[in-house]
């Protein structure tokens, strides 16, 4: 039986439904990362777990226990908000210790399990400092060790990276990570960050409109989306995608199997741009995106836009004309309606 399971979880303000129906079983010591684009629901679906909104309609179990409508402080739940929420004038241990204190556990526990905590995530030095004290990264550790520090059966995470620059949040993305396999805890996480969802989770759950679009490991989706959306949403830079009428000769790569009305996905990687016309589709660089271990280029084949990605570096230049070559082997097929026909 799975450890946390929702049942047609269901959310609506008035008139706006904004959770439609969602089913998911998570298994215990699981990391799940909920993905989609503004406005899918990702972060009220969390709070419906969480306790802070009141579920419509549906059941929400954790391990055989019904908490649908049990108190926020009752569901041995712990969140991590994006927001740090940290007490200002508090030190860093009290910060930490602060849930334990307020639940009378013993000075002496308290101490064991904040020092445990603030050594797993490297902040014991910083024990006595309080929040202004620290970096932008060290105060969003200090809030996730006031999560582990009550030891729940679940971590829910709602963007704890978002507020971060670049640098920290690959820092603090690989901290979540070693975490999460030292302590073997099941954990929740929302974000709309494509990178943070690939490399953090054991599976991705994709929503939009309030739905579950897929669910499944990150390559799983990357190489197997169920729709065009999900196709379209999981990787960057993001799947070309083509009419079937649109350039005949990549429709016929198919061997006949794309309908007439569907469309022709191809990862950026599928591409190849040569210097030059006659061994491909003919086209014209827009853009070349030279990120160093990538290379990224636009080119317009016809009206259409797309991109091709290669490893190695280029002396192509916007304005030149190229043949974009195409590998059938990784060709994505979808119907009108926009649903996985089959990967070639």
């Amino acid at each position: 039986m799975a450890y946390l399971q929702l049942h047609q979880i269901k959310k609506s303000f008035d008139d706006a439904h904004i959770i439609k129906g969602v089913d998911l079983e998570i298994q215990k010591g699981e990391f799940i990362v909920f993905v989609g684009p503004s406005g899918c629901g990702k972060s009220t679906l969390l709070r419906l777990i969480a306790g802070l909104e009141q579920i419509t309609s549906g059941n929400l179990l954790l391990d055989g226990r019904d908490i649908t409508y049990a108190p926020s402080g009752k569901r041995d739940l712990a969140m991590v908000f994006q927001s740090y929420a940290l007490y200002p004038h508090m030190s860093v241990f009290d910060n930490m210790s602060f849930a334990l204190k307020l639940a009378n556990v013993s000075k002496d526990e308290i101490k064991t399990k904040v020092q445990r905590a603030a050594e797993q995530l490297n902040l014991t030095k910083y024990l006595d400092h309080t929040p202004k004290q620290l970096s932008g990264g060290q105060r969003q550790r200090v809030a996730i060790g006031r999560a582990i520090v009550r030891a729940p059966k679940v971590f829910l995470f709602d963007e704890p990276l978002s507020n971060l620059d670049a640098a920290l949040r690959g820092n603090t993305r690989v901290e979540i990570h070693k975490l999460h396999v030292a302590l073997g805890a099941t954990t929740i996480y929302v974000t709309h960050d494509q990178v943070e969802a690939m490399t953090l989770a054991d599976r991705v759950v994709v929503l939009r409109d309030g739905l579950i679009e897929q669910v499944g490991s990150p390559l799983e989706l990357y190489d197997r989306p169920a729709n065009q959306f999900v196709a379209q949403f999981i990787g960057m830079p993001s799947m070309n995608m083509l009419p079937a009428k649109a350039i005949p000769s990549f429709s016929a790569a198919t061997g006949g199997r794309l309908p007439a009305d569907g469309f022709l996905g191809v990862r950026p990687e599928g591409l190849r741009v040569r210097a030059g016309t006659g061994r491909g589709v003919d086209g014209k660089v827009e853009l070349v995106e030279a990120l160093g271990s990538d290379t990224l280029i636009h080119v317009d084949v016809g009206g259409l836009q797309l991109i091709a990605r290669q490893n190695e570096r280029t002396s192509l230049q916007s304005g030149d004309d190229v043949a974009v070559e195409l590998d059938p082997s990784v060709l994505h097929l979808f119907n009108r309606e926009g649903r996985s026909l089959a990967a070639a």
